[in-house]
């Protein structure tokens, strides 16, 4: 009997896939990113006799082997070893960087709610690393554990931190990475931050072959909690040593199991994706159009990273494909007339509206119609609400805001930075897409309303929009023009550089993240964890989508995108 995975937790049908030995269909994915043309996928089931990976069969040893492995950890995460509960929390710690933590969620709940219950265990540590992984650990899950754990550290004399802490590498990358959780306000985490990564650089040195320097390195460039944990699993996964001596060869078997199992789920969604694209027709009939579905696959897939919810990330990419398919409209194919009578038909959503356009628009407004309203039915046909009228509203909106910024540069009209950052907000595609999730997840039925969202979706926007214009280069070198902040700030601050304006949208992605903290919190004690997360990791994306090389390549944003297909 092949492995059943049931990809959804929220009822979506599930999916069988069959991985044994000898000849089957494999699916051969190559990855370009550096030019729009190559951001396809090629889709040939190519005929291999044998094949690297293992079989996972459920009547075979290894299905055994796989489910032995779980009970293992189970047991160890309810075990404390030699009553040390460091050593679940480092355990915790390595299955979420590994990724296999949606396994052992009621485990890990139960550990964490007894740390934050038993609030003394920050008296009892002493060590920074050990007060920063349980700090961190516990607000990531939405545990609010006050900044001021963090005043042990400090001086008595003067308030500052001891030069003592200096010394200590591993205990300098735990405070480090904690005080990325920090929100408004909490100046210690500010000067944690400052602290930690000021001595982290002064360690650094020319030899890149050093273990310690690279270590360093990225800590500082992507910490954790502001980087994708998928991005970094197999480099963790490969170079893990294991905790006090256990669990080296269990995790890792483990997680190389589920990552090749999963895999295997990413190239069939992809697919299902690539086929609905090209049934649509759109790219033969708009030439301009970005032909791209690896690229808008590629959110879903980043946003939503448990395994189980695998038509959650099929109907999102379905979103974002349009995302991208009416901004290549608004930007390569429209004249304010055309456009204005575009958004006008997006505002009435009525099928008989495509019939006021010119001719070129209309399969897009019709894709765009059917392709909303089936994902209505489908999230009805689940949860029993069909929030339609809601996803409707949103590709008005997205519509009003791109046909805001095409009327500006019509007419030559320059907005305020400002002005230019709250339509950004819009026109950045983010609040359209988290709507679409709300209801995937949904969150349509439950006590959470669209309003308790729309605080971390903006910030979340707020970064993707940053972000976006921060880059060295225009997305798939497109003619359109689109303006940016920085450029809208320095005709407002005459005094200001380039470098000087590009410091300063740096500070605001900065001050975003710690209201996107803020709302991660708040959201996570309401029950509403997967949104929550997600929305973080749309945070996280964004740098890989947008930090472009020297030669206009995404390398970081390859690399991944080869480690998960």
């Amino acid at each position: 009997m092949a492995i059943i995975i049931a990809f959804s937790p929220l009822k979506y049908p599930s999916m069988h896939i069959k991985t044994t030995t000898g000849q089957i269909g494999r699916r051969s994915i190559q990855v370009s990113c550096r030019s729009s043309n190559k951001w396809t996928v090629q889709e040939n089931l190519l005929k291999e006799t044998s094949r690297s990976q293992t079989s996972y069969n459920h009547d075979g040893f290894n299905s055994t082997k796989f489910a032995q492995l779980v009970n293992d950890v189970k047991y160890a995460l309810r075990t404390e070893r030699n009553g040390n509960r460091l050593d679940n929390l480092a355990l915790v710690d390595a299955l979420q960087r590994m990724g296999i933590e949606h396994h052992f969620e009621e485990e890990i709940d139960s550990i964490l709610h007894k740390e934050y219950a038993e609030s003394t265990c920050f008296v009892k540590y002493q060590n920074p690393y050990d007060v920063s992984l349980s700090f961190r650990l516990l607000r990531q899950e939405g545990y609010h554990v006050p900044a001021d754990v963090f005043t042990k550290f400090k001086n008595n004399d003067d308030g500052t931190f001891g030069v003592n802490l200096s010394q200590d590498v591993g205990g300098l990358i735990g405070l480090y990475e904690a005080a990325q959780l920090g929100v408004e306000g909490e100046h210690i985490l500010d000067e944690l931050a400052n602290f930690s990564g000021e001595h982290l650089n002064a360690r650094l040195t020319n030899n890149d072959s050093c273990g310690q320097a690279r270590l360093i390195k990225e800590t500082l460039k992507y910490p954790y909690h502001k980087s994708l944990a998928s991005c970094k699993a197999k480099s963790f996964i490969s170079n893990f040593k294991g905790i006090n001596g256990w669990g080296r060869s269990t995790l890792q078997e483990l997680a190389n199991i589920d990552y090749s199992i999963t895999k295997e789920i990413h190239q069939h969604e992809l697919a299902q994706v690539s086929r609905w694209w090209r049934s649509l027709g759109l790219a033969e009939e708009l030439k301009l159009l970005r032909d791209q579905p690896l690229k808008w696959y590629t959110w879903p897939m980043a946003i939503l990273t448990d395994p189980r919810m695998s038509q959650q990330r099929i109907e999102l990419a379905k979103c974002i494909t349009f995302v991208y398919v009416i901004d290549d409209i608004f930007d390569l194919y429209g004249t304010v007339e055309e456009l204005t009578l575009f958004s006008h038909a997006v505002n009435r959503w009525e099928l008989s509206a495509m019939m006021d356009l010119p001719e070129y628009m209309w399969s897009s407004y019709r894709a765009l119609y059917h392709t909303i309203n089936d994902i209505g039915d489908n999230i009805y046909k689940i949860y029993g609400q069909n929030p339609t009228q809601h996803l409707r509203n949103t590709w008005a909106s997205l519509c009003n805001a791109f046909l805001k910024e095409a009327k500006w540069f019509a007419s030559g009209v320059i907005p305020t930075a400002d002005e230019y950052l709250k339509n950004g907000l819009v026109s950045s595609g983010a609040h359209a897409v988290l709507v679409h999730l709300f209801y995937l997840l949904g969150l349509g039925v439950s006590s959470i309303s669209l309003e308790d969202i729309s605080a971390i979706s903006a910030s979340a926007a707020m970064i993707l929009r940053l972000w976006d214009d921060l880059g060295t280069a225009k997305d798939e070198n497109q003619e359109g023009t689109d303006g940016s902040y920085i450029e809208y700030y320095i005709k407002e601050n005459k005094d200001a550089s380039l470098e000087l304006a590009r410091e300063h949208v740096i500070k605001l992605i900065e001050d975003e993240w710690k209201q996107l903290n803020k709302e991660h919190l708040r959201l996570m004690s309401r029950s509403s964890r997967s949104f929550s997360k997600a929305s973080l990791n749309s945070a996280r994306m964004v740098p890989l989508m947008y930090n472009y090389d020297d030669n206009q390549s995404l390398p970081v944003l390859q690399e991944y995108i080869k480690s998960m297909l």
